[in-house]
């Protein structure tokens, strides 16, 4: 089993210099701005609490909710820690909006094509031996990059050896199940916007005892899911065929394809 990494942030080091979220920004080809929240165009952000600059980014929970409750597996948690997003699976229902603890996944309501956005803690740099973008370029360790039980040592040495600038708690470290994503803080964690009262169990867990309970709802919810893409793939099929006809391009589609969008039935 692979061991798996994460990112310890640590609010007291941030310095509110917003390089993390210039290279965040570079690295997904979105636009420099001045507003410091989440959205389809924002997957890391600075956000000042008080005197406390805390930067936000998914948590990459060890058991998401958010991939949980999608029904075409377009979200999942890798073996090596974080929670990465496939925009070729995804049928645009949002419910990974609607179950994440943390409103981490946004929605790209301004585009013709819509997809869902969410840091996916820069898997292609790090399975190549990179850092991520937001922490290769934090000039002041606010972010350190590793392996999650590393991490969390390394968490547990700062408070106890520092116990007047932290407070007693890691955030993440069983929060939901516990997170890849994990801070440290100065003040109580509700002072700086964390959700209060989380349970420690992963909510996942809680989705499947109601399950458990009620079969026939798990069957006719899944059945409802998988009709669900069944008609967003086809209306994809017929996309494409219209679009080769108009081309004058009919045996560029292939026959099977021919017969979903006929309903099923052979061509006469």
């Amino acid at each position: 089993m692979k061991k798996q990494v994460g990112i310890l942030v640590d609010t007291t080091q941030c310095i509110g210099c917003m390089s993390c979220e210039e290279a965040c920004a570079d690295r997904w080809g979105f636009p420099h701005t001045e507003v410091h929240e989440l959205s389809c165009e924002k997957n890391t952000v600075v956000q000042q609490w008080g005197g406390t600059y805390v930067p936000r980014l998914c948590m990459h929970c060890e058991e998401p909710a958010c991939a949980s409750v999608c029904p075409v597996g377009a979200l999942h948690k890798t073996a090596e820690g974080p929670v990465v997003y496939d925009e070729s699976k995804c049928i645009g229902c949002r419910y990974c909006m609607q179950a994440c603890a943390f409103q981490i996944p946004k929605y790209q309501w301004n585009k013709a094509n819509p997809h869902i956005t969410k840091c996916d803690m820069c898997f292609e740099r790090t399975e190549n031996g990179k850092q991520p973008a937001c922490v290769e370029a934090c000039p002041a360790q606010a972010r350190i990059f590793g392996y999650r039980d590393d991490l969390l040592q390394e968490a547990e040495k700062k408070i106890k050896e520092n116990p007047k600038t932290y407070v007693q708690h890691v955030f993440g470290e069983t929060e939901v199940g516990g997170t890849s994503t994990i801070y440290l803080a100065g003040v109580d964690f509700s002072e700086l916007g964390f959700p209060p009262s989380l349970p420690k169990r992963a909510l996942p867990q809680y989705t499947l005892d109601i399950m458990e309970k009620i079969p026939d709802y798990f069957v006719w919810g899944s059945t409802l899911m998988a009709g669900f893409w069944w008609l967003t793939n086809r209306k994809k099929k017929v996309a494409e065929y219209e679009e080769q006809m108009r081309e004058g391009k009919p045996n560029a589609v292939a026959s099977e394809d021919k017969r979903q969008i006929a309903g099923g039935k052979d061509e006469k």
